[in-house]
């Protein structure tokens, strides 16, 4: 993980304990639009943390690079944060999922699966492991700067959590194959038939045997869900680091619901007139001391 990326973590955890009201209320207007739609909260998580970045954090400053007016992509960015300080940019993708499989890289270029396919169906020697990591499959782990927004939605619960790569290279002990149609008994470390996989995956584990991270199948079948590196957030929670110091609570936000009902059939005019309402209003909340 890129140094930049890391300082600017570490501002952003400060920020939220010391006006945990900020990320809580930008949290609950993303995760309302829910409620509009089941992946609309995912493009909103991109451009909420984008002004959130631009608006409260006085030394950073965000692009928002996701989609096609601005699609200049060189990694899996959906956003450029820029330190004012340094004077540096670095991109970051934002991933918005519910707590369970989270995917940290897409692998579009399927690399990573016929990597490890290559290299046997067992793998527990460090040598073998460390070669993986250095292959030029898995090399670019530490490029990828993930911001993921996980929730809870029936505790209407959420987090912001940092997946440790650095810590998932030091700690995997183990690469396993697991074929289509089986299932890893983290208990007893064994394998036993589940019918609900249609494709097999590696598995990464500790020295105890705890599950890590996974690679799912990356061959010409497989969609954006069946590929690339993938961990579970129930499974590995010691890997990830909170920005937002823990889960917080949010609430729906029905007047943000109305609000994008008004502003989709109101003309720019409109629009501009109440872009200078809500930049008061954000001015004002942010000065307002708690």
């Amino acid at each position: 993980m890129a140094a930049n990326y890391q300082d600017f973590q570490a501002h952003f955890q400060i920020l939220a304990k010391k006006r945990p009201e900020l990320i809580v209320n930008t949290l609950s207007n993303i995760f309302t639009m829910r409620l509009v739609g089941n992946k609309t909260h995912g493009d909103m998580a991109e451009i909420g943390l984008t002004e959130f970045i631009h608006q409260f954090m006085y030394n950073y400053d965000c692009l928002h690079v996701g989609k096609e007016r601005f699609r200049a992509k060189t990694h899996e960015e959906d956003i450029v944060i820029k330190d004012e300080l340094s004077n540096s940019s670095f991109p970051v993708s934002i991933k918005a999922y519910g707590d369970g499989p989270l995917q940290l890289s897409t692998d579009k270029e399927a690399k990573m699966f016929p990597e490890l396919e290559q290299r046997g169906k067992d793998i527990s020697d460090l040598e073998g492991i460390a070669k993986i990591f250095s292959s030029d499959a898995f090399k670019g782990l530490s490029q990828i700067n993930v911001l993921p927004l996980i929730y809870k939605e029936k505790k209407l619960e959420c987090n912001i959590m940092v997946f440790d790569f650095e810590k998932m290279v030091r700690d995997t002990r183990r690469i396993l194959y697991v074929p289509k149609d089986y299932h890893y008994n983290t208990e007893t470390q064994t394998l036993s038939e589940s019918y609900t996989r249609k494709h097999p995956i590696y598995l990464f584990l500790d020295e105890h045997g705890r599950y890590i991270c996974e690679v799912r199948y990356g061959g010409p079948e497989a969609n954006a869900l069946q590929r690339g590196l993938w961990t579970h957030t129930q499974y590995a929670y010691s890997y990830f680091k909170s920005l937002t110091n823990g889960w917080i609570s949010y609430e729906h936000n029905d007047a943000l619901v109305k609000l994008f009902r008004l502003a989709l059939n109101a003309t720019a005019q409109g629009h501009h007139a109440a872009n200078t309402i809500l930049q008061e209003d954000i001015d004002r909340f942010f000065s307002t001391s708690h």
